[in-house]
Parts: C-alpha cells; sequence; structure tokens
C-alpha cells in the first residue's frame, strides 16, 4: 500500500480532509462506511473488460480492480479491521441515480466523465482514454483517415461517431460512402462480409468487437483517431471532498505505480475470462500521460 506517499503528493487542503478518521469528524461516505462498516460498489453486467460478469457470474473487469484499490484505501484511512464490501448491480439509466440516492458508494464500469455528468455526480482520476477510431481488415492496409479515401464506411445510427465521420468527410473531401447500422454487431459484420471497408465507432468497443470475432488477427485498429480522448471515471457522491480525496489518493498512487500499468496491460492487452480474448489495446500516449499525472477533468482537450 502506497497511499501515504500519495497523500504527501497532493496539495495541502487535500491532505488535510484526507487524515485519518480519528483525527477529525466523518461525514458523506466516509461517516456511512464508518457507521455500517461496509461499502457498495455499482457493477455493470456486460461492460467488457471494464465491469462484467465472469463464467461463475462473478463481476470483474479493470475498473473493479480499480474499485477494489480504492476500498482498501477507505479500510485503511478509516483504519477498520474489516470492510464489507457489497455488489449493487447497475445500468447506464440507474447508475447516477443510485449513486445521488446512497444506494451505491462507487460506479465501477465504463461511464464518460463530462461536464454535465459533473452537475450531478463525482468523479475520481479518469481510468481510461477512448476514442472514435476505425476497424478494418489488415490485408486492406488502412489506418489513417486518409487512407479512407473513396472507401465505404460503416457507423451505428444515432451515435456521435456517425457524425463524427461525416464532419470529416466534409471537412476532408474523403468522398466517403458513408452506411447506417441499426446497431454495433450489424456495423461489423458489414465489415466481416466485405460490405464496408471500415466500422467507425469509440476504440475500446471496436477491440471487443474484433476480439470476439472467428477471426481476430485479422483486424486492426486505426491509430489516427477523429475525436480527442474521452475520459472514462469511477463515480462517486456530488460535493464529498473527504471520500474524493481518499479516492483520488488510492488512484494516483495505483496509476503512478508498476501495480497500474500491469493492471492496464492485464485487461487490455492479455486474454481475460471468461472465453479468453484479447483486446489487444496497447497504452495509448495519452493514457501513459494521464497515468503520470492523473486528471479528473471532464474536458477532452486536458488529455
Amino acid at each position: 500500500m502506497r497511499l501515504p506517499l500519495a497523500l504527501a503528493s497532493i496539495p495541502l487542503s487535500l491532505a488535510l480532509v484526507a487524515m485519518p478518521a480519528a483525527a477529525q469528524d466523518l461525514t458523506g461516505t466516509l461517516k456511512k462506511v464508518k457507521d455500517t462498516g461496509a461499502i457498495t460498489i455499482g457493477y455493470r453486467d456486460s461492460s467488457v473488460p471494464f465491469s462484467y460478469l465472469d463464467g461463475d457470474q462473478k463481476p470483474v473487469g479493470y475498473a473493479m480492480d480499480i474499485c477494489l484499490k480504492i476500498t482498501e484505501a477507505v479500510k485503511t484511512h478509516l483504519k477498520l479491521d474489516k470492510l464489507e464490501v457489497k455488489l449493487n448491480p447497475v445500468t447506464s439509466a440507474t447508475r447516477i441515480p443510485l449513486i445521488a440516492n446512497g444506494t451505491i458508494d462507487l460506479e465501477c464500469g465504463s461511464t464518460t466523465n463530462n461536464a454535465d455528468r459533473q452537475k450531478q455526480a463525482g468523479f475520481t482520476n479518469s481510468h481510461f482514454l477512448t476514442a472514435t477510431r476505425y476497424v478494418s481488415k489488415k490485408e486492406k492496409k488502412l489506418d489513417k483517415i486518409e487512407d479512407l479515401k473513396g472507401r465505404t464506411v460503416v457507423s451505428t445510427s444515432g451515435t456521435t461517431n456517425i457524425r463524427q465521420i461525416n464532419e470529416a468527410n466534409a471537412a476532408r473531401s474523403l468522398g466517403l460512402t458513408i452506411l447506417p447500422a441499426k446497431d454495433h454487431a450489424e456495423a461489423f459484420l458489414m465489415v466481416e462480409t466485405g460490405r464496408a471497408d471500415a466500422f467507425v465507432m469509440d476504440d475500446v468497443l471496436l477491440a471487443s468487437l474484433a476480439a470476439g470475432s472467428k477471426t481476430p488477427d485479422a483486424y486492426v485498429i486505426s491509430s489516427e483517431a477523429l475525436s480527442k480522448p474521452e475520459p472514462y471515471g469511477i463515480m462517486l457522491r456530488k460535493d464529498d471532498a473527504p471520500f474524493k480525496a481518499v479516492a483520488d489518493a488510492a488512484t494516483k498512487a495505483l496509476y503512478g505505480s508498476p501495480d497500474g500499468k500491469a493492471l492496464y496491460e492485464k485487461w487490455f492487452t492479455k486474454p481475460i475470462p471468461p472465453r479468453g480474448i484479447n483486446l489487444k489495446l496497447p497504452m495509448t500516449e495519452a493514457m501513459q500521460k494521464q497515468f503520470a499525472n492523473p486528471s479528473d477533468s471532464p474536458d477532452p482537450a486536458a488529455y
């Protein structure tokens, strides 16, 4: 546990609120956890590889592991002999209300940290940065946006991704034929069957689709992105500075240590349960910078 070093490196104001519990009157989530001896984690059932159910129907994932590190830090901070970790399923529709009403204390998934959500909830340091890229068959040798000139591409209807590729098509005079798909599965199938040269979507989703396909090694994700990085963060209750200070210190210590890189590689560059798929998504330069200098900013330009 490297929490004391992390606390020493954060601003004095945060260090003060993150002092041992005995030295101050507890409030908010820390008081709730101290009083009940339990902390509740909200998990997703199919947000691979962030938070999902394994073959035994147990919640696992990259974000789950980070949340468990935070709970360890909370236990140490409160000087508890033991801390019960409760698990509560959430969906995209319920995750914010359940944080706000106190049902869950941490939401561990793939939730985008943006300005609108920060009006409703707090976020600790971003744990992943996604961006809009495209997947194509390696044999086509496509990597940059310009490589798509004159090609047929697909994206999912109603997403920001299809808007972004339409904007790039107009701005760069790419001469694309852009096809809308009803969902991600249909869009990827169009690349599989040759009806489209590329599928434009969030890179981590593309990696998951390619990894789960019949021939994972046949696909490659573009190195060039059509968007700025989009941060994912662990949600916690808004305006709960003492609890956030503990979470921020814990995540900063993790990301700045060899354990942080190892955790990323475990879930994004190696086979993961239950099917042993490998997303083959190495850490980007933006992610390396985020781990070196963690931020909870909702602004894509900050990354």
